[in-house]
């Protein structure tokens, strides 16, 4: 049964509005944070530590999120998601103690926020590509720039007009409004309403046939890889190490770099842009990363990703001596059309080593070290400014970490169990006649 093929790509655009308000929803906190060391006076330490922490409520969440995502599929886990994000955006405009952000803006908008972005979304959507499964991602995934353009721009200047609490109060209707009603139309697999990936036709052999073609390991395939499994083997340590890193160096530089850049003599507006700016370059970026990955493979993806990282924190630490705007939009662009194509690979990974029926649970404790990466890195990064006086010590932790990821990943070796569709032909020619 081929109709309607298309329904695959209904779910790329789903992904792609939630991806666009939920992420960005979390990301917000970045132009909230420099309003509320105003305010309060609080240490950067304390109040870049309630970012961190809604990373440990996400962590602490993620086996849960994995578990019910193979239990009740996508409705369940992001609407709970929805609900979450939006209770903390408004409650986090009654803030008036530490203790009172990090349940806000901390535990709500960072556990729920989790579910409606990179680690909700990848529990199920590898399952409705193969052979695009790269291009797909990332085109969902490119929601996240244009939310980033549109809502964080939108977001200073009403701050600049009201207050952050009217604009955090305001963002969180919004997104219950819009995301409540769009995520029940969610499926977990094409299989579920009588369709197959990629929009093929129900033919049993030529599907086999097809499910075979990028076979490059066929024992390791065999298996039937359960949580308990999958935790004995070394690639299942080489992802999580792979991921750590890259969501370290990801956060340690979204949560400061308007702080940062405010700190060295750019604008609050100018700051803003350049944080919108580094998701939108990250839109095409993405699109053509995702791509290349499906023609090349996916270690060759993530490496880019990390070089991007690389240079990003290079460029933020020459801009303290040179705050040029040519050195600005370098380090821009470097973050988001490269660094940002991680998204675009990420879930592709860890399907590709352990598709299956317990796959949820799997991914769902490889998040809680990714998202121990993404606490660690704006918490370890504020801690050193407060203990230095600046951030060039934290921006060099996340520069060789970013190193660190790309030849863990290389480690885990994707490549080695399933081939991409654009490497196919190589196992094809490899086999005997």
């Amino acid at each position: 049964m081929r109709l309607p093929f298309f329904y695959g790509w209904i779910v790329v655009a789903v992904v792609f509005v939630t991806m666009g308000i939920g992420v960005n929803a979390r990301t917000a906190f970045s132009l909230l944070y420099p309003p509320i060391l105003g305010e309060f006076g609080w240490d950067h330490g304390v109040v870049a530590g309630a970012f961190s922490f809604g990373f440990v409520a996400a962590a602490a969440m993620s086996p849960t999120i994995g578990w019910l995502m193979d239990r009740r599929g996508p409705r369940a886990v992001l609407e709970l998601g929805v609900v979450m994000t939006g209770a903390g955006l408004v409650l986090a405009s009654y803030v008036s103690q530490p203790w009172h952000l990090y349940a806000t803006l901390g535990v709500l908008v960072g556990g729920g926020s989790t579910c409606l972005g990179y680690t909700g979304h990848s529990l199920f959507l590898p399952n409705w590509f193969v052979r695009r499964r790269g291009l797909a991602i990332s085109l969902a995934f490119a929601g996240v720039g244009i939310g980033s353009i549109v809502l964080l721009p939108w977001m200073q200047a009403f701050m600049d007009r009201t207050d952050w609490r009217t604009a955090s109060w305001v963002l969180g209707i919004f997104l219950l409004v819009v995301l409540v009603p769009l995520n029940l139309l969610h499926w977990k697999r094409p299989e579920d309403i009588g369709l197959h990936p990629d929009g093929d036709a129900h033919n049993p052999a030529q599907r086999a046939a097809a499910q075979a073609a990028n076979v490059v390991d066929p024992g390791w395939v065999a298996v039937e890889w359960t949580l308990a499994r999958a935790l004995r083997t070394a690639r299942f340590w080489w992802i999580a190490l792979g991921y750590f890193g890259g969501l370290y160096a990801w956060y340690a530089v979204q949560v400061h770099q308007t702080k940062y850049l405010t700190g060295i003599g750019f604008g609050t507006a100018d700051a803003a842009l350049a944080l919108g700016v580094v998701s939108l370059v990250g839109i095409p970026g993405q699109i053509a990363l995702g791509w290349l990955s499906d023609r090349i493979g996916r270690e060759w993806v993530w490496s880019a990703g990390c070089l991007g990282f690389v240079i990003c924190y290079l460029a933020l630490i020459a801009l303290e001596h040179m705050p040029t705007v040519f050195m600005l939009y370098a380090m821009v662009v470097a973050q988001g059309a490269l660094g940002y194509g991680l998204t675009s690979v990420m879930a592709a990974i860890a399907a590709e080593i352990f598709q299956g029926p317990h796959y949820g649970r799997i991914f769902g404790i490889l998040m809680v070290v990714m998202l121990g990466g993404g606490a660690l890195g704006p918490w370890v990064t504020g801690i050193l400014h407060d203990a230095t006086g600046g951030y060039a010590a934290g921006f060099w932790i996340a520069c060789g970490l970013s190193v660190v990821s790309a030849g863990a990943i290389w480690m885990a070796a994707p490549r080695k169990v399933r081939a991409v569709a654009g490497q196919v032909h190589r196992i094809a020619g490899s086999k005997p006649a």
